[in-house]
């Protein structure tokens, strides 16, 4: 998965940056089972997840104290995810935008697998086969009907 790190008024570190792609990149697994419709949606040789993340600072205006902001997005086939949250503590924000983004992923997941089982379940149904077919298991040995 690529992450893409923008910062706004912070100063973006390596213990920053590690503990973000850390973070983030655990919801990978969560959309690893759809890798032919990301071929389909991003084309060949592309990234299969592509994840924007913003950080930083609020402006101290009407705040008081600091108040940090971390925002992620993402764009699947049929849907754009997106999460916002706000804390005093840059570190807990992070974790709350990966909570949020998490549960999207998991509804997201649910809705596509659900949607596969809906389509075989009508291709089933309109498998229709001839009444007087006969099943044999040997040679002459019909099966009770």
């Amino acid at each position: 998965m690529k992450i893409v790190i923008k910062t706004k008024n912070i100063e973006l570190n390596q213990a920053l940056t590690d503990y973000v792609e850390e973070k983030i990149g655990s919801l990978e697994r969560f959309v690893e089972d759809f890798n032919e419709e990301f071929d389909e949606f991003f084309g060949k040789g592309k990234s299969k997840m592509e994840m924007w993340v913003e950080i930083g600072k609020e402006t101290r205006h009407h705040i008081k104290g600091d108040v940090y902001r971390a925002e992620a997005q993402t764009r699947l086939p049929g849907k754009s995810i997106r999460s916002v949250a706000t804390s005093h503590d840059l570190r807990v924000a992070i974790d709350e935008v990966k909570d949020e983004m998490q549960r999207e992923l998991k509804k997201y997941k649910g809705k596509i697998v659900a949607q596969a089982k809906r389509g075989a379940r009508i291709r089933k149904k309109l498998t229709n086969l001839n009444p007087f077919a006969r099943f044999r298991r040997n040679k002459g040995e019909r099966l009770r009907e």
